[in-house]
């Protein structure tokens, strides 16, 4: 059955080109939604030195005011906008609301809504409760969940990318909480984009072994970890070299602990792909991750992954098979693990060849459909509460002796 035209108001801190998995993700999701003929209002902060949006049929973007993320500078949160919102959505009123980040640009969004009886979906892409630990403040913790529930509560979903994910959101007493699973764009990300002329300018030969992480450097990364595994393998393997794809505040302080490190910076698009490729194992110790694009990326590259047993790595990954899933979240277990796979290159080649299959199924399409299938759920709900709403309310009305012709 093909989905009825939508036109979806969707709100979002972050949007590409800005470079993250949240951005990413609505970035596939926003240009699918218009190839397939609904009409899209993105409504999101000003990014850096950005005068205007680019114009594009079918997608309408608006701009708000925003200030920098502490600890995130390079993106910015949206501020509060209820009356604005309220506004635009009288004079054009979307069919759905769907709210991807939590901050106040989000928070309004939801207020104005639920003001002008609109149906709300939204998703859960960052554990911020979990950064907290990371910077000192694990305090804050509690107020940030009870911040989180209380908005996703007054959607009528909260999608969520992994099962293990929608059992720890429910046990926090989070309601309407549904699957939205990530793909994986296999046409981009292979093992054939490896690349010898770069392995040769990162100095390494074709024997020897190249250690991956890709991300962002900042500390909620557990990147730490990384270092450590590569130093405990460098010992036994001193050719191997570690490779970071990605940038960050903590950018400055990994090299002063490893500077011979190669530290590639962000890398997108091909380039991207081809770094990859061009490495043997991939490092990926975050324990915040609501998922972690960057896990089916590397199993599609045709690399080893070590990565605790969480998130993506927990649906994706079976040890031995096609990586190595690490339980719990200890330290010293990890880099076990890592050194186990990099002194071994007969297991490291099988779990190689058995990594990009793993992951061939992950189509975008079905992820896309999903999308389109949970907000038309949300619309049709929504129209059901409102109709109950107003059969209670007639027959208040009509037992209170009031006529309603």
């Amino acid at each position: 059955m093909i989905a009825p035209r939508l036109r979806v108001a969707i709100v979002t801190e972050t949007y590409p080109p800005e470079v993250n998995g949240v951005a990413m993700t609505l970035g596939r999701i926003v240009a699918a939604l218009l190839q397939r003929g609904h009409v899209v209002q993105l409504l999101r902060p000003r990014q850096f030195d950005e005068v205007s949006a680019p114009e594009q049929v079918d997608l309408e973007q608006v701009l708000f005011r925003g200030m920098p993320i502490p600890t995130y500078p390079e993106l910015r949160v949206g501020f509060p906008s209820r009356g604005r919102l309220l506004k635009l959505w009288k004079q054009k009123r979307p069919d759905i609301v769907h709210v991807v980040t939590e901050g106040p640009l989000g928070w309004s969004a939801v207020n104005a809504a639920h003001a002008l009886h609109l149906p709300v979906s939204s998703s859960f892409h960052t554990n911020f409760q979990s950064y907290s630990r990371y910077y000192g403040m694990g305090w804050f913790r509690t107020l940030i969940e009870g911040y989180l529930r209380r908005l996703h509560n007054r959607t009528l979903a909260t999608m969520v990318p992994t099962r293990a994910m929608m059992q720890d959101l429910q046990a926090l007493a989070f309601d309407h909480v549904t699957l939205l699973s990530r793909g994986v764009e296999t046409r981009q990300f292979s093992a054939d984009k490896r690349s010898q002329g770069l392995r040769e300018r990162w100095g390494v030969g074709a024997d020897d072994l190249v250690i991956m992480n890709v991300g962002r450097l900042a500390k909620e990364k557990n990147i730490g970890v990384v270092v450590a595994a590569f130093k405990a393998i460098a010992h036994r393997l001193p050719t191997a070299r570690l490779v970071f794809v990605g940038d960050g505040p903590e950018r400055k302080q990994l090299k002063e602990n490893c500077p011979i490190a190669i530290y590639a910076g962000v890398q997108q698009g091909e380039a991207l792909a081809m770094h990859y490729a061009s490495a043997d194992v991939f490092l990926f110790p975050s324990l915040t991750e609501t998922f972690g694009n960057v896990v089916p990326e590397a199993l599609a590259s045709g690399l080893a992954v070590v990565s605790y047993d969480r998130a993506a790595a927990r649906e994706l990954i079976t040890t031995e098979l096609n990586g190595v899933a690490v339980p719990g979240n200890a330290e010293i277990d990890f880099i076990e693990a890592a050194l186990s796979l990099a002194l071994n290159r007969q297991r490291q080649s099988t779990i190689r060849k058995n990594a990009a299959a793993s992951v061939a199924h992950l189509h975008w399409d079905a992820i896309y459909d999903r999308f389109v299938e949970v907000l038309s759920d949300v619309i049709q709900l929504h129209g059901q509460q409102h109709a109950g709403a107003a059969s209670i309310k007639s027959l208040d009305l009509v037992e209170s002796g009031c006529r309603l012709d």
